[in-house]
């Protein structure tokens, strides 16, 4: 069938008007799509100067594709200091629903920002950021003032604010934050920055107060749920904390932590509202160090908290049913601090049983170096229970501890670490107070200066045991409720005013461990001082002869006749200052010997200028004398008839530094006490106390003390 030209110029003409109505119908669509769109930034312009107080300026939008938006610059301004730039972009797209357009509801998605600055300043008096934080509506309910800040008040904002701004969709390109404050400085880059129906990931680098991090981020975020999992590690090395360096004087890295936030609550109440935050921390290659902690790094290979937490005003608790992992050590902490209007703590932690080769190798690296070759059979289980309200300084309560069950030891360590060297002869040396070794020798028959027990005189063996340790005999190695009093007035004097070591701690001190003042060593000393005593690889006469031939007892720099140096063992002690053998010593001779243990380099201030002992120390014999003659140590004639002079026949009067004036009073002062004041004497030995101290062998002791002769 052939068309005529007649038709054929029909159908053209009908074409050609539906093309050019067509053509119209898009430009009409263009046009009112453009005005639209200008419209509907206008109210996200609108809307978001009503919701915070700046203003936001909007570069020309153009659709750049069918349904991408491109505006060219944004800004954003506080009203209350309109040249103070919080924000700037150079470009932003997004995704436009056209539908939802012509609506009159736009909804964007897909946001990209493209060479954004985020700058926040804060001064003494003012900032250019605090308006981004919802400030919560009035409450009719009177808040009590004298509580202190309400930290769950000021986290739930923070959370909120961050959680309501996130889209579901957006890339950041070229992002730079910065912040500038008067303590403070950041700066991070975010090279790119991408989330995508939730996904995060990205890079940044991150100077922080001079603290410089390569990061890498992934994870997943849902802004209503207020849920986040967040994966941070370092790129090309581990990832510094900042702001610890700076106020703590500590370093803390890791490889990676992945930080998982499950849900927050919070609850308005007349507290002025309480937040619980549940969620987990968790780090591989945990490093931490700080001088006062330990002398090396303290490092975890695997650490993990489960945390539910809660935060009011003034308070802070890890609640029930948080868990930490420290690689195969599971432990049940429950803390919970106050900071006003007095601040207290309390604290208590559990531990499951774990095997005990589990457990040992779990111990972190930096803090029990002295236990890395010790294996052993059965399991071992913590706890500790501690309160304290600074407020009563005296309501301080501790109970800390190890239990076995089937406990065995398998290996006792290698070398100067091996627990057993205390059964047998062994090499021992001694430092000064600057760590420089002062003398070497050995601990047994070998060495001629070596005393044995039973070469002791026994008053300088009570002398020693009532002033340093009264029950070392029957404990096992620990007396919490002396820790609790040295604690107590440590705490009150706001000084290291009065030491809580027993015997067994003082020996594992000198023979395993070094004269660093850390936690870490005090914590080691702890675990070594429970395997030697729960495990009895040393009797406690070998222990106790151990230490009587290695304590500190006169001036290091003393040279004698033979070459060696210092006055190290009851055998020097004796010579050095009564030119006597150790089984010769009177009871005034040892209790003086006795007074000299705490702080040895002060013996030399002991006497007046006519020679007679001073005030504190006169105290000390008293004190100590009425002790033993209470336990039947010495006779009641022998406390009676004890004198308050001492004839120096040894080396040791060319050291006395003789007072320009005698001492004449008798009378003993309080403050005088506390440097000799037995462990626990007020509280054990003259309260006519029935029970033991906690830790005391509930079995007779493997060992009688000698008795003192009537």
């Amino acid at each position: 069938m052939q068309i005529s030209p007649s038709t054929k110029r029909l159908l053209l003409g009908i074409l050609g008007s539906l093309a050019a109505l067509l053509l119209l119908a898009f430009a009409v669509f263009q046009w009112k799509r453009q005005q639209l769109l200008t419209y509907a930034l206008e109210a996200v312009k609108a809307k978001v100067e009503r919701k915070y107080p700046v203003i936001l300026t909007l570069g020309p939008a153009r659709f750049a594709g069918f349904k991408t938006v491109e505006i060219a610059g944004l800004s954003l301004v506080p009203r209350a200091a309109p040249t103070d730039t919080l924000l700037t972009a150079k470009r932003l797209q997004a995704s436009l629903s056209v539908r939802s357009l012509f609506a009159g509801r736009p909804v964007f998605s897909g946001l990209e920002i493209i060479t954004a600055r985020l700058t926040a300043r804060k001064s003494a008096t003012s900032d250019n950021y605090g308006f981004l934080v919802k400030k919560q509506k009035a409450s009719t309910v009177p808040r009590d003032t004298t509580k202190g800040t309400n930290y769950g008040l000021l986290l739930n904002q923070v959370l909120e604010t961050a959680f309501d701004n996130i889209p579901d969709e957006a890339s950041f390109k070229d992002f730079y934050v910065s912040y500038l404050g008067p303590r403070h400085t950041a700066l991070l880059r975010l090279p790119e920055l991408r989330i995508e129906d939730g996904d995060i990931s990205g890079r940044l680098t991150a100077s922080i107060d001079s603290v410089v991090n390569e990061l890498g981020i992934s994870g997943h975020i849902v802004p209503g749920d207020y849920a986040l999992t967040a994966r941070v590690f370092g790129v090309g090395g581990s990832v510094q904390l900042p702001y610890v360096p700076r106020r703590f004087g500590a370093l803390v890295s890791f490889d990676t932590v992945l930080v998982r936030l499950d849900s927050k609550e919070f609850d308005d109440d007349d507290t002025g509202g309480r937040l619980t935050v549940r969620g987990s921390l968790a780090a591989r290659n945990f490093s931490l160090y700080h001088p006062k902690l330990a002398a090396n790094e303290i490092e975890v290979k695997r650490g993990t908290l489960d945390f539910v937490a809660t935060l009011g005003r003034g308070t802070a608790a890890l609640e029930k049913g948080s868990l930490l992992t420290v690689n195969k050590i599971v432990l049940h902490p429950e803390i919970s601090v106050r900071l006003k209007p007095s601040q207290a703590v309390r604290i208590n932690v559990t531990s499951d049983d774990t095997e005990a080769n589990d457990f040992f190798a779990s111990l972190p690296t930096g803090i029990f170096d002295e236990v890395r070759g010790i294996t052993g059979t059965g399991t071992l289980a913590y706890h500790l229970r501690a309160s304290l309200d600074l407020a009563r300084v005296d309501s301080l309560k501790f109970d800390s501890g190890l239990r076995g069950k089937n406990f065995k030891l398998t290996s006792v360590g290698e070398g100067d670490d091996d627990l057993s060297k205390l059964n047998t002869a062994f090499r021992h040396t001694v430092y000064n107070d600057r760590g420089d070794s002062v003398r070497t020798f050995a601990v047994g028959p070998p060495n001629p200066d070596f005393v044995p027990y039973n070469q002791v005189s026994p008053y300088l063996i009570h002398a020693i045991t009532t002033a340093e340790d009264p029950r070392f005999f029957t404990h096992r190695g620990f007396m919490e409720q002396a820790f609790v009093k040295s604690a107590i007035q440590n705490i009150k004097e706001r000084r290291f005013a009065r030491g809580g070591s027993t015997i067994s701690m003082q020996l594992v001190k000198n023979v395993f461990l070094t004269r660093q003042k850390t936690v870490a060593r005090k914590v080691e000393e702890a675990l070594i001082v429970w395997l030697l005593e729960n495990t009895r690889l040393a009797s406690k006469q070998r222990m106790f002869e151990v230490y009587l031939n290695i304590i500190e007892w006169g001036p290091s720099k003393y040279r004698w006749p033979s070459g060696k140096r210092g006055v190290y063992g009851v055998k020097d002690a004796a010579l050095f200052y009564y030119g006597k053998r150790p089984g010769e010593l009177n009871l005034p001779e040892s209790l003086y010997l006795a007074s000299i243990i705490p702080k040895p380099k002060f013996a030399r201030y002991s006497f007046d200028a006519y020679g007679d002992l001073r005030r504190s120390t006169r105290y000390f014999f008293r004190l100590i004398a009425d002790i033993m003659a209470t336990r039947g140590l010495i006779t009641g004639n022998d406390r009676e008839s004890l004198p308050y002079a001492l004839r120096l026949n040894g080396p040791a009067r060319q050291y006395m530094a003789f007072a320009a004036r005698p001492d004449t009073t008798r009378i003993t002062a309080a403050a005088d006490s506390s440097q000799f004041e037995p462990l626990n004497l007020i509280d054990l030995l003259n309260t006519g106390a029935a029970a033991p101290d906690a830790g005391v062998n509930s079995g007779a002791p493997d060992v009688e003390p000698l008795k003192a002769p009537k």
